[in-house]
């Protein structure tokens, strides 16, 4: 059996690579990729030829992880590598990983970059917990509903978006989370590194009147407001309110867990004690 080599590249400065990740890379004789060409350029740069490159994204992912697989069972090693940071890491790559498990295949991570903890190792915003979320959903009503779950959460959260998506997503953050503070990170280690801080409608508001910029991908990280206190007097006499309408405890939990933020369930037990 061969190895397979989950090797870090570089997310703009194409020093930011390690020795070792540059030593497989010239070890091994295949190396399966998202782009042929971006790949190319990463080698070349590195006086690295003669690499048989294997294209790998997720239009193919099915197909070119059996031929990986294949390769690798004919004993041969193969590195993995996306267009930039880690591979696997909101990129291609955790199908081909899984087969080789299940083939008892050699796995062996070469460490490298993250852009989202690249990015939150430099925004000044609490990292003791967090969160990586990668691209929030397509669907407004489903980023809603994550937006509102992160939240509650209560830690920092790092996103990913692409910049047809930016103003819409941060109208989102504006609504959603209007005291929060927010770090917007563009071409990480890069001439053009660019972080953005402020409250959330202040961050919105420097990329509508700055659209020019709105260029490539995005990290946004995010630590949401404080929790407001469980007034536990508060919430029943609101509820009370709600009951005196019609409401169902179980629509009251869930109304004034929206509101308040605190946990559905608690304010359940607490209610179905206290009406």
């Amino acid at each position: 059996m061969g190895t397979l080599y989950i090797v870090g590249t570089p997310i703009g400065n194409l020093k930011d690579i390690t020795y070792r990740a540059v030593e497989i890379l010239n070890s091994v004789e295949i190396i399966a990729c998202e782009d042929t060409r971006v790949t190319k350029k990463l080698l070349d740069h590195y006086s690295i030829y003669g690499k048989k490159l294997i294209p790998y994204h997720e239009h193919i992912e099915e197909e070119a992880s059996d031929r990986i697989v294949q390769i690798l069972k004919e004993g041969k090693d193969v590195a993995l590598v996306s267009d930039a940071g880690t591979p696997c890491i909101s990129d291609p790559g955790y199908r081909v990983v899984k087969k080789a498990w299940e083939q008892d295949i050699k796995v062996v991570p070469v460490p490298g970059a993250f852009a989202g903890a690249v990015a939150l190792s430099a925004s000044g915003l609490p990292s003791d917990k967090f969160l990586f979320v990668g691209f929030l959903s397509n669907k407004e009503k489903k980023k809603r509903e994550e937006l509102e779950h992160y939240k509650r959460l209560g830690y920092t959260f790092i996103v990913y978006e692409s910049p047809n998506r930016l103003l819409k997503t941060l109208s989102l953050y504006r609504e959603i989370l209007p005291e929060s503070d927010l770090v917007i990170a563009k071409e990480l280690t890069k001439i053009y590194e660019t972080f953005v801080r402020g409250k959330t409608g202040e961050v919105y508001n420097f990329f509508e009147q700055n659209p020019e910029i709105i260029k490539g991908e995005f990290v946004i990280i995010c630590h949401p407001e404080e929790k407001e206190e469980f007034n536990q007097e508060e919430i029943i006499e609101k509820a009370k309110k709600l009951k005196e309408k019609g409401f169902k405890i179980r629509e009251i939990s869930k109304l004034l867990s929206k509101e308040t933020g605190q946990p559905k369930n608690q304010i359940y037990k607490l209610l179905l004690n206290n009406l």
